[in-house]
Formats: C-alpha cells, sequence, structure tokens
C-alpha cells in the first residue's frame, strides 16, 4: 500500500456515473472526472499543520488536483490536504 508523507494524502475517487437521472448512458468520452473519493492513507502532517482528514472519509477535492497513480490495477490519486474542499 502506499504510504503517505507530510501533509498529503492516498483518495481512491468514486467511480464516473455512467447513466443520467433520466436513463440516458453517457458514453466513455463524455464522462467528467469525478470530484468526490474516500481516503485511503493519510499522512502524519505537518509540525505547524495538523491532519483534518483521516482513513474513511469521503471528501470533495478540486477538479484537476492531485496526482494519479495505479498500484496493484487500482487508481488512486495522491494530493495535499489543502486540495481537499470539504469532507461529507
Amino acid at each position: 500500500m502506499i504510504r503517505p508523507l507530510a501533509d498529503r494524502v492516498v483518495i481512491e475517487p468514486k467511480a464516473a456515473e455512467t447513466q443520467t437521472a433520466s436513463g440516458l448512458y453517457i458514453p466513455d468520452t463524455a464522462k467528467e472526472k469525478p470530484q468526490q473519493g474516500t481516503v485511503v492513507a493519510a499522512g502524519p502532517g505537518k509540525k505547524d499543520e495538523p491532519m483534518e482528514v483521516k482513513v474513511g472519509d469521503v471528501v470533495i477535492y478540486g477538479k484537476y488536483a492531485g496526482t494519479e497513480v495505479s498500484v496493484d490495477g487500482k487508481d488512486y490519486l495522491i494530493m495535499k490536504q489543502t486540495d481537499i474542499l470539504a469532507i461529507l
């Protein structure tokens, strides 16, 4: 598993919607990048900035935030805690 350093977190993004509310299917080329996910790992924080998120939190993050990585066939995002907009 990935162990993030300092104030970084590892997020498993929520799957993109495949169908609209009215029942239309969305093709892969038109799907929007998800902005919600679950924290799977969190770093220890910085001396002057403690971690506010913890493993298991469902969060909303910026559209273009983080770095995409793939580990054992699963996709994750690694980003700084400051890129997280809200905890649900």
